[in-house]
């Protein structure tokens, strides 16, 4: 995982739905922003799917900018491709876009390990959170809180210290093309 502090990374990708290409400024919060590594094939990603969309909405309204990036290999995970990225945003309501890292560059830039992965930085663009949405997994008969996300964000816009303990994301690991 980056360490805390590190500045985050910028990046230049394709919005599957808008497409629009977009930066990290483009997309950054006054408050702060999220940075979401998800895709949709992802079992661990589909749990959370439907209140990343709420998240989302939630942040927004807090200033705190929220983007989605897949860099799965869509050649061989087609469920993945830029058009089933598109159609999925919008059958979820996202209210933030969802980029398309091709080269797969941006994901190697934040160390992304797995989908999902989140990312939270502050309004100086440095990392202050990165880790789990909360402790639901497929299966795990836990709820869908993002507890853990969500603290982070609560944190930073409450001018309070980045949240001690960060427990690494647990998913599917990203597809990477060889």
């Amino acid at each position: 995982m980056i360490a805390l502090g590190t500045a985050a990374p910028d990046f230049s990708l394709p919005d599957t739905v808008s497409g629009r290409t977009l930066s990290f400024a483009d997309i950054a919060g006054p408050n702060g922003t999220v940075v979401m590594f998800i895709c949709n094939h992802c079992p661990y990603v589909k749990l959370l799917e439907e209140d990343l969309a709420r998240f989302g909405r939630e942040c927004q309204e807090q200033g705190v900018g929220v983007v989605a990036i897949s860099a799965n290999d869509a050649d061989n995970y087609p469920e993945d491709s830029p058009e089933a990225m598109q159609q999925n945003a919008q059958r979820l309501g996202y209210p933030f876009p969802y980029l398309y890292d091709a080269t797969q560059e941006t994901a190697r830039a934040y160390e992304a390990a797995c989908t999902p992965d989140f990312y939270l930085f502050d309004g100086e663009g440095k990392c202050v959170y990165r880790g789990q949405y909360d402790n639901a997994r497929p299966q795990s008969g836990k709820p869908v809180t993002g507890s853990d996300l969500r603290a982070a964000v609560s944190a930073l816009v409450l001018g309070l210290p980045p949240v001690a303990e960060q427990k690494p994301s647990l998913g599917c690991n990203i597809k990477w093309k060889d």
